[in-house]
């Protein structure tokens, strides 16, 4: 079975159609979606896209999602990325039992899918974090290949014999430009889908009517953060997007 993974997409539509364009996802078996698809600039246009893909397509549910649904009830409290409320107030009705219902894990050939860890869809894990903290978060986990996004930034290492891929992100990358995947089959590819960052700018400047789009569209579809000062953010006292 060949698995496309697409993680933290964040409403960002023209990187999730260059993905979903590659061949290798349109011949893919299953796609995962890994958590954080809606809270960015085109959320109700990206949940339409998502739900065509119809029973291809296995949903996992981010802080995000459950986030934007709990903001869009009433229930929750905005985080502050000032596009998170924009985002919540788009939703439709029949978006939030969609959302409410996502699972914190899926499990598919033996594979293990889940968004932060397995056990909290908000915990930081990173590709340099010690192996104690790997056995804090992977505590009771059976799964030998743990498939996990959150923080955006592509990888793949062991943590005492069992698989850790991160497919970082489609719609907002930290690290390189492009949007990134992962593909799942007689092994792990870790993949990144160029396009015209240019022509995806003007588009979401076109078509999304939050009102800074074109500053937000700057900072992470034209200039991402680079992976090394994410990695020093998450480390460290600031904050960062996920």
């Amino acid at each position: 079975m060949n698995v496309a993974v697409l993680a933290d997409i964040h409403g960002v539509l023209p990187a999730l159609e260059a993905v979903l364009a590659e061949p290798d996802v349109e011949a893919a078996d299953r796609i995962v979606l890994l958590g954080d698809l809606l809270a960015g600039p085109m959320p109700v246009e990206t949940m339409d896209r998502l739900q065509a893909l119809g029973s291809r397509a296995i949903w996992v549910r981010g802080n995000a999602d459950r986030e934007l649904a709990a903001s869009a009830h009433g229930t929750g409290k905005f985080v502050p990325d000032p596009i998170f409320p924009w985002a919540a107030r788009q939703l439709r009705p029949a978006d939030l039992p969609v959302l409410d219902a996502l699972p914190l894990t899926v499990t598919l050939g033996g594979v293990l899918f889940c968004h932060a860890t397995p056990r909290d869809d908000t915990e930081i894990v990173l590709v340099d974090s010690p192996l104690a903290r790997w056995a804090e978060v992977l505590d009771g986990v059976a799964a030998s290949t743990i498939v996990l996004g959150h923080t955006h930034m592509p990888f793949a290492r062991l943590v005492d014999r069992r698989l850790v891929v991160n497919p970082g992100s489609v719609g907002m990358p930290y690290g390189a430009r492009g949007a990134h995947w992962a593909l799942l089959g007689e092994g792990v590819q870790l993949r990144r889908t160029s396009y015209d960052v240019e022509e995806a700018c003007r588009f979401l400047a076109s078509r999304s009517a939050y009102p800074g789009i074109e500053a937000w569209a700057d900072h992470f579809v034209r200039n991402p953060p680079s992976d090394a000062e994410a990695l020093r953010v998450f480390s460290g006292p600031g904050t960062i997007s996920t």
